[in-house]
């Protein structure tokens, strides 16, 4: 039904890159055996007292410098009150009203904030293929709980599934490129919970949320919020209400369920941590945050675009993946008379041969031998199928490109005479094709050029047979 708006924001949950938990010791694991990383401090016996992790906090800093939010000097930690299996302690240490980063934006969407917490225990629910002791069971796994949490809460900016999908991807490869995160959606290292309502078409006033909880793929993400904005528009276009509630998302069967009503703040009862003291960030520590962070993606694509001509399209594909644009960049500063563009064009190529999740710098393809590579193209000593085909031989052995050209005698065919003899065989052997390009019909063309291509064996440049075919059949 058209007539109403989405208005989503979401709320990202990013596990932190640190040896041990928020407040203790414990080291982090995944896949090692159940509750052996744990101690009086994650499991809140009596007594225990929390020390916060420096660098969980260094890397709270480098992900608000990089969002471009304002570092609080002073932030506090408050106690997040609920009773839940997965919470040992019986509630969260977590920031509530002054948290360590405020505002920012990222691809346009705003940041509200950035705070730290540590993260709850996991639940294993244990069905019909795994009974425990005869019945169905839920279990707890206390491993993860105090894990270092990084919550990221985005405005209401985004106005539909894709656009959120979007938005993650892009937070995703920014979080990765700083190093403070895996950000491994399957492992639980990247966790997103997304806020959906709908509103008249020009309206300013929100609607009634809902949350989705706990999506763990992009791919779930964007159907989840698609599937809610669907039962959305059904309910108002059925002069129903929407209620606030917490609702989970089932890939499998597409549903959605309500899990319970959505919690307020005072639902929780923050109170300041007695256990900790305000968190300072200082000069020196903002100092070190922002040596620490390298020029992102977002800012690399935009770069490339604006300095070197590159497609939105092809900068964002090169800056969004480090070890390409890494590469790309060394191949650019290596002698080699192709443009930017050009050689640009040939990242792609090279990945299609080396595997989409290869890092090209680990392949026999030196950035030296691309860049060498483009630039016998940009001269038109190698025609453009011949330098593929030398391509995929520099994936398979390595080397240099002029070498393996002079070796499998891949230069373009500089002899008029033997290529203007083939394209006058291509037009006497297809005199439909010749007479439909001599009318005008610029489609056509392509069935006289495929013959003077496989006869030369792709050493012909395209451009040049083109040329001759409109020359002889413009008589």
């Amino acid at each position: 039904m058209s007539g109403y708006e989405p208005v989503i924001g979401l709320e990202i949950h990013v596990q932190l890159k640190t040896r041990t938990k928020m407040f203790c010791g414990c080291e982090l694991s995944f896949g090692d055996p159940p509750n052996i990383h744990t101690c009086p401090v994650c499991l809140g016996l009596p007594g225990a007292l929390p020390v916060i992790n420096a660098r969980a906090v260094d890397f709270a800093v480098q992900i608000g410098l990089a969002l471009g939010s304002e570092i609080a000097p002073r932030s506090l930690f408050h106690r997040k009150n609920y009773f839940y299996p997965d919470s040992p302690k019986g509630y969260q240490i977590s920031q509530y009203d002054v948290p360590i980063c405020l505002g920012g934006e990222l691809g346009g969407v705003r940041i509200h904030r950035v705070h730290l917490e540590e993260d709850a225990a996991k639940l294993v629910h244990v069905g019909d293929s795994g009974r425990i002791h005869g019945s169905d069971r839920s279990v707890v796994d206390y491993n993860r709980c105090g894990t270092p949490l990084v919550e990221v809460v985005t405005e209401p900016d985004l106005r539909s599934a894709e656009q959120a999908h979007e938005f993650l991807t892009l937070l995703r490869v920014t979080l990765r490129q700083l190093g403070v995160s895996d950000v491994n959606m399957d492992e639980g290292s990247l966790r997103c919970d997304a806020n959906v309502s709908i509103r008249p078409d020009g309206s300013e006033t929100l609607g009634t949320k809902t949350e989705l909880k706990n999506m763990n793929s992009f791919r779930f993400l964007e159907r989840g919020v698609r599937a809610e904005i669907e039962r959305q528009t059904k309910l108002v276009g059925a002069g129903e209400a929407v209620l606030q509630e917490t609702l989970h998302y089932d890939p499998a069967s597409g549903r959605l369920t309500s899990l319970r009503s959505k919690e307020e703040a005072h639902d929780y009862r923050y109170f300041p941590e007695p256990d900790l003291v305000p968190l300072l960030v200082t000069e020196e520590m903002l100092a070190a945050a922002h040596a620490e962070v390298p020029e992102l993606p977002a800012t690399r694509a935009q770069r490339f675009e604006r300095e070197l001509g590159i497609s939105a399209g092809r900068a964002r594909d090169l800056a969004f993946r480090k070890e390409l644009a890494d590469y790309f960049e060394a191949a650019l500063a290596a002698d080699g008379e192709a443009g930017p563009v050009e050689l640009s064009n040939w990242i792609p190529q090279l990945v299609e041969r080396i595997g989409s999740d290869a890092d090209p710098a680990e392949s026999r393809v030196a950035p030296q031998a691309l860049a060498s590579l483009a630039g016998l193209v940009a001269r038109k000593q190698v025609s453009r199928d011949a330098a593929r085909d030398v391509l995929s031989k520099l994936v398979a052995e390595g080397g240099d490109p002029m070498a393996i050209v002079e070796r499998d005698g891949l230069s373009t065919l500089d002899d008029g005479d033997e290529l203007a003899a083939a394209v006058d065989r291509a037009i006497a052997a297809d005199p439909d094709a010749a007479a439909k390009v001599a009318g005008g019909n610029t489609k056509a063309i392509g069935a006289l050029i495929g013959p003077v291509m496989r006869e030369t064996k792709g050493r012909a440049d395209g451009g040049e047979v083109t040329r001759l075919i409109r020359e002889r059949l413009s008589r």
